[in-house]
């Protein structure tokens, strides 16, 4: 009998988890680990993982198939190009100390599209084959430019089958013509809320007139449109964090049942912001304890909400094809199913890469809606779009489920080699995947009603996930 290559890790409580390439995992101890170390696996343990799928006889065995079928399952495969991030003004109504955008000032002039880069724009949308699209409106504050959001949606109505538009805005003065906008059904709004009153207002608004601005226009929307209409996140200060429950009893208030728990990005003006040498580790614990909460929460009142990435990072782990988030996708191919047009024209291959590019740092742009797009330039970020093959990443055992993060690598470290083990995306998901295997495998009916929730499913028992002994 032959074993795949199994890699651990020791948990909080002792316990160990394995899983091979293929994401096949399961729960031991170190009695297991010393026996397969030393190549002395006795018969319970070869049928454990002949059963399981963690070992085959020959290349010619249905196990080895099934490994193969489901390591290829695994993988993020390039899609068409279907999603487009557009920025028609960098231009701001707000100054937010976080901006990881490095928006410019409201009445600054030469941060909007031009007419040629407008026409541009249309033409590129147009080369587009994928019978549906997705555009993001984002910015600045897009809906300073109405005008050219309306140009493109129509456009886009009229050449796609299908097609779907969100606007992040921070909903800070909306008139007649926002409103009309945002009322059709193919078009949804995305905003940032921080929390309550009190934090919304230290972290963005910076005043109370337009904090209440802000209140009573996302208190107008939700009484306006049906529920998913509107999504929101908040960015966190981890040296100076909300209110857990307060955050979630303001989202629930509005009936955003998602939260998407962001903390301040490396990014733009919000990159010098001083969060402290262990920011890291107390985002970490901040985070844990989210989860901790919604689960308490979400049994207490029978009113299920979660945290988007946690979400996305569970199912990457239980499901094949779970890989809408581009930092959990493996391979995570650049410029494949969606770019970023900027302000000026230029192609962006994520929106991070904008931020990077407009503060100088380094210019990550591919191109521009003149010229097209430079697949050079694209092929070198892709040479590390992936893990398989990194030194660190081949012993991990959520490499599987996992991905890269060559921007922000770029971002923090100026280079794209760095010990994975060293950086802030890696530290960041180790503690992710911690959690997620922590609460699939906890035995409380909490945590079982959570994650049930959470997968979109009837009901979940720990029994789904399996424990060798």
């Amino acid at each position: 009998m032959n074993v795949w290559p199994l890699k651990f890790r020791e948990l909080t409580d002792g316990r160990i988890l394995f899983a091979d390439d293929a994401g096949g995992f399961f729960m031991s101890n170190d009695s297991f680990l010393g026996r397969y170390a030393s190549d002395a696996l006795n018969v319970g343990d070869q049928t454990f993982l002949r059963e399981g799928g963690h070992a085959f006889n020959d290349e010619l065995d249905l196990s080895w198939i099934s490994f193969a079928y489901r390591w290829s399952q695994r993988q993020s495969k390039p899609q068409q190009l279907n999603y487009v991030i557009l920025v028609p003004t960098l231009r701001c109504n707000l100054a937010c100390g976080y901006c990881q955008v490095s928006r410019a000032p409201e009445k600054a002039r030469g941060f909007d599209w031009t007419d040629e880069t407008l026409a541009a724009v249309l033409a590129f949308l147009g080369s587009i084959e994928s019978p549906e699209i997705k555009i993001e409106f984002q910015g600045g504050e897009p809906l300073l430019r109405i005008d050219l959001l309306e140009i493109v949606r129509d456009f886009c109505r009229g050449k796609f089958a299908r097609a779907q538009f969100v606007v992040c805005t921070n909903l800070q003065n909306l008139d007649e013509r926002a409103w009309a906008f945002l009322d059709a059904d193919d078009t949804f709004i995305s905003t940032s809320l921080d929390g309550d009153a009190t934090t919304h207002e230290r972290q963005r608004t910076r005043d109370k007139d337009r904090t209440e601005a802000f209140f009573a226009n996302l208190e107008a929307a939700v009484e306006r449109y049906p529920e998913g209409k509107i999504s929101a996140l908040p960015t966190i200060d981890v040296s100076s964090p909300p209110n857990l429950e307060g955050l979630l009893d303001s989202y629930e208030r509005y009936g955003i049942k998602s939260v998407y728990l962001r903390p301040i990005n490396h990014q733009g003006f919000a990159r010098k912001l001083d969060q402290g040498a262990d920011a890291l580790g107390r985002w970490n614990k901040l985070h844990s304890q989210f989860i901790d909460r919604l689960i308490d929460r979400n049994h207490r009142t029978g009113r299920f909400m979660e945290e988007y990435y946690f979400s996305q990072c569970l199912k990457r782990v239980l499901r094949f094809g779970a890989d809408n988030h581009v930092d959990i996708r493996n391979p995570g191919f650049f410029a494949s199913d969606y770019l970023v047009i900027d302000h000026d024209g230029r192609f962006y291959p994520t929106d991070e890469a904008r931020m990077l590019s407009r503060i100088g740092r380094i210019d990550l742009s591919i191109g521009d809606v003149i010229t097209g797009i430079d697949r050079s330039k694209v092929e070198v970020l892709n040479s590390g779009a992936f893990n398989h093959f990194d030194p660190d990443c081949i012993h991990c055992a959520y490499q599987p489920f996992c991905g890269s993060d060559v921007i922000d690598d770029i971002s923090r470290y100026g280079r794209i080699d760095m010990p994975r083990h060293d950086t802030w995306f890696c530290g960041r998901h180790l503690a992710i995947f911690d959690k997620v295997f922590e609460v699939i495998y906890r035995q409380d009916d909490a945590a079982r009603a959570s994650v049930a929730a959470w997968l979109g499913i009837g009901s979940w028992d720990p029994s789904m996930v399996t424990v060798h002994s």
